[in-house]
């Protein structure tokens, strides 16, 4: 089991390998397919994102509203090939670790390696359980999207395991 502490240093990132466990701690950012998009268009005028790409992560979700006393609501993945378009002109952007569920494009497995970058996935239809890895939550962009706002989580040991690596290897096809 790897331990990462965001910001991930490229090196970090470098050294994951297709099919490593790994615990999250520190702040990931949520964005679905309203919030890719927008972050998108932002950059695309000039405009800066709503956060910093440089060591990031971003998790494909849409968190379930919390219940008194919690951070968070369920919080599982979502599937990713719908982020694959916004994903491949994000990573030269900056955009270098992402967490989701399933198999991406072979466009987008061509520009994570031409960008170093990592797809991780966390188990999907465990969002209840995944949720209490989550410390903090909050909005910080597109509150009109609801629960596709971009959410700032605080995580500790969030588990997820990699996807792609840097070099192209993949859990899927093995």
């Amino acid at each position: 089991m790897i331990k990462l502490t965001t910001p991930i240093s490229k090196s970090d990132r470098l050294s994951l390998k297709s099919g490593d466990e790994v615990l999250l701690s520190g702040i990931i950012y949520t964005a679905r397919d309203a919030a890719h998009k927008k972050i998108l268009d932002y950059l695309k005028s000039k405009q800066e994102s709503p956060f910093e790409f440089d060591g990031q992560v971003v998790y494909y979700v849409g968190p379930t509203p919390a219940k008194p006393g919690y951070p968070i609501g369920s919080c599982g993945p979502t599937s990713s090939y719908r982020m694959d378009p916004f994903s491949v002109e994000l990573m030269p952007r900056g955009l270098k670790i992402m967490i989701g569920k399933g198999d991406r494009s072979e466009n987008f497995k061509d520009i994570l390696k031409q960008t170093q970058s990592v797809y991780l996935v966390a188990i999907g239809g465990i969002g209840a359980l995944l949720a209490k890895s989550v410390l903090k939550s909050e909005v910080i962009a597109y509150p009109e999207l609801q629960s596709e706002a971009i959410h700032r989580l605080e995580v500790k040991d969030f588990p997820c395991i990699v996807a792609y690596d840097a070099y192209g290897n993949d859990v899927f096809h093995k």
